[in-house]
């Protein structure tokens, strides 16, 4: 008998899916471990159907291949092989696409052509899992690279051993475009951060990687046609020839395109260190040792510019296949345009009344460039002006508004707006915000124009030790709603399976779990860090800009590892700690006042062990009143919980002492933030009676 799990809610899935907060543990190894729990997949397929029985994995298992794939595919199954093995600790008989003759493979894949790794092309699937064996199959190898990422996700253990959950999905994107930005310019990513991304990426259908190059702080890719971007502009990391080369073939094995981006003609000082002939403004510069929006820019104004432009561009076409260059195009603030007289001449001459004329015409210009190179543009809003191709692509990083604006002028868009990862707002956030949410009708000519999104991971407040826990798992939720049907929203479920996913992609490669375990020691000095970790999981980073408000307290070289950059976003036990709340406040069960108490009065309890690791570390000195803080709140929250189970009405003058406890404890400490303090606050008000 089979059981249809409704696609229209997420609620639904999670009735069926039954006790997903327990999620599937991955353990040291990162192997199933025993669960009620089914399904945790992400993100979530457009049609699945659960169906009686199991497909029990063992050393026979195989893979064979039909159709016309392109090579990528051998590998792909290589790789889900290698992964499948490393997961159920299996010692596979054969561990390529190898079947033996005469017997049948257990995983049958079927294609019916090679895919192109370009935007649009076809990228669904079906799978069925039967308890005799599995079939896959899509139109491209692309497809089928995504229904083996389906099928590891789906591997599941029970007491007899390792199986695969008798299931039918049919697949596909909504959006084309799914991407991961990565700036390697203000902080320097090597070959490995990048390549374990991909790993990632693939592994939950993202299939952009847009890599911005080039910044105030470093030009980070070699030219050997002006080899003093690169020597002079870079301080020695960037990536050759060779590594950009290699990226490029990683990422097309998994399925995935590299889009370039060489921001101009502001956010520019690089350029200009080695070439300051093309500044408007007289050199020397250097790369910019802190964060913000700069002056320097290109000189729009002199031939010379046009003529490099023309010369570097050739050289990056060759090296990048992909069809789109990002050519960057944001925040150019216009004060050298102001400041030169010459340039205010060209624009008197021309009728340019603003610096924004001024810009769209070198967009244009620079646009033009690419298109005699075989390549379409990419830019951030502030390039969508009049002569601009109208098969140039507008990434909307200010809002909607822009997306749409351009999608109704006949451009192509994708959203990043809500997809800053870098600002460590929650994952609800991004889940819910959607490209095209259900309250806004568009016609359906400009909704295809409409491409997708991309997560933006800039690099001011990362280096390679961190990046990873700013990128993952936040980033899987958004490649759920760039990939899942709009419908699938709950945000409930969406936390469930990400708990469980986070350590999937830990598995992958990804070292957001392992490296923030290194942090907590280096800043603790010593091998037990439980005490300190406890803290960790109720704070986050100052989010948005404010940890770095001032502007003036990073620069390329700060250390990056001190507490707030050992939290993360989404801290695991502070919001476990507010669903309880919420469900004690609502309806009064036992379990949800029990789970409380013991939060409450485990905070307590730390704060000895916790306050020695502190004194004994001077990188954590700064969080010492934090500390305290959460003592105190902790016990105002044990006792506005006694108040509210003995059912009496707690005293004003307790009341205005715990809430002078919950403004203290509101107060930032390490730049980071205690986010239990709603929670407790909401207890204490219901203790008085307010």
């Amino acid at each position: 008998m089979q059981k249809p799990i409704a696609m229209v809610s997420l609620g639904v899935m999670a009735l069926t899916l039954l006790a997903l907060a327990a999620g599937v543990a991955w353990g040291q190894r990162y192997l199933p471990q025993p669960s009620p729990e089914p399904l945790a997949l992400m993100p979530w397929p457009r049609q699945l159907t659960l169906e009686e029985g199991k497909y029990r994995l063992t050393t026979e298992f195989s893979v064979s291949v039909t159709g016309n794939p392109a090579p990528r595919l051998d590998d792909g199954a290589a790789r889900f092989l290698r992964r499948l093995q490393e997961m159920t600790g299996l010692f596979l008989k054969e561990a390529r696409v190898t079947t033996a003759p005469g017997r049948a493979a257990a995983l049958r894949i079927q294609v019916n052509r090679p895919g192109a790794v370009r935007l649009g092309e076809e990228e669904s699937y079906a799978l069925q899992v039967t308890p005799q064996g599995i079939t896959l199959r899509a139109e491209t190898d692309l497809g089928a690279l995504h229904g083996l990422g389906t099928l590891l996700q789906l591997v599941l253990v029970d007491e007899q051993g390792y199986y695969l959950p008798a299931v039918r999905i049919a697949d596909a994107p909504r959006f084309p475009w799914r991407g991961l930005l990565i700036d390697v310019a203000r902080h320097f990513m090597p070959m490995d951060v990048i390549a374990r991304n991909l790993d990632a990426m693939a592994a939950v259908k993202l299939n952009v990687l847009h890599l911005h190059l080039t910044d105030d702080q470093g030009f980070r890719v070699e030219s050997r046609t002006f080899p003093k971007l690169h020597q002079e502009g870079s301080d020695g990391e960037y990536f050759t020839h060779e590594q950009i080369r290699e990226i490029v073939r990683y990422a097309e094995a998994r399925g995935i395109r590299v889009v370039p981006e060489f921001d101009l003609p502001g956010h520019a000082t690089s350029w200009f260190v080695g070439y300051p002939q093309y500044a408007s403004a007289p050199g020397p510069y250097r790369i910019e040792e802190y964060f913000g929006i700069f002056d320097p820019v290109f000189d729009p104004t002199q031939e010379g510019t046009y003529e490099f432009l023309e010369k570097f561009f050739r050289e990056m076409a060759a090296l990048f296949p992909d069809e789109y260059v990002h050519v960057g195009g944001d925040e150019n603030t216009g004060v050298h345009w102001k400041q030169n007289p010459r340039i205010q001449a060209f624009m008197t001459a021309y009728g340019l009344t603003s610096t924004e004329e001024l810009q769209a015409r070198f967009t244009t210009r620079v646009a033009r460039i690419l298109e005699r190179h075989g390549k379409k543009t990419v830019g951030w809003e502030e390039i969508l002006a009049p002569g601009v191709p109208q098969s140039a692509v507008i990434q909307s990083w200010r809002g909607r508004e822009s997306l749409y604006k351009a999608a109704r002028l006949g451009h192509g868009a994708i959203l990043s707006n809500g997809y800053y990862i870098d600002l460590m707002e929650p994952a609800e956030q991004h889940y819910l915000n959607d490209p095209i949410p259900p309250d806004v009708a568009l016609p359906e000519a400009v909704a295809k124009r409409i491409l997708g999104g991309e997560a933006t991971m800039w690099s001011e407040l990362v280096t390679p030790l961190t990046v990873d826990s700013r990128i993952w798992p936040r980033t899987a939720a958004i490649a759920e709603r760039l990939w899942s049907p709009g419908s699938v929203k709950d945000v409930e479920s969406m936390y469930r399976r990400l708990a469980v996913i986070s350590r999937y992609l830990e598995g992958v490669g990804t070292t957001h779990l392992r490296n923030q375990a290194a942090l907590l020691r280096q800043l603790a000095g010593r091998e037990e860090v439980g005490p300190l970790r406890l803290l960790v999981d109720l704070i986050e980073p100052l989010k948005g800009y404010e940890r770095n408000k001032e502007g003036k307290l990073y620069t390329r070289h700060s250390p990056l590892t001190l507490i707030a950059d050992a939290a993360t976003a989404d801290a695991p036990e502070a919001r476990q700690f507010r669903r309880a709340v919420e469900e004690y406040l609502s309806r009064r069960p036992p379990s949800a006042a029990a789970t409380v108490r013991r939060a409450l009065e485990r905070w307590v309890a730390n704060t000895p062990a916790l306050l020695e690791i502190v004194a004994r570390a001077p990188a954590l000195h700064e969080v010492r009143p934090m500390v305290v803080n959460l003592k105190d709140l902790a016990e105002a929250g044990v006792q506005a919980l006694d108040a509210l189970e003995t059912g009496r009405t707690a005293p004003p003058a307790w009341a205005a002492q715990a809430q002078q406890v919950i403004d203290r404890a509101r107060q930032s400490h390490g730049r980071t933030e205690l986010m239990v303090v709603d929670p407790v606050e909401r207890l204490v008000k219901k203790a008085a009676g307010q």
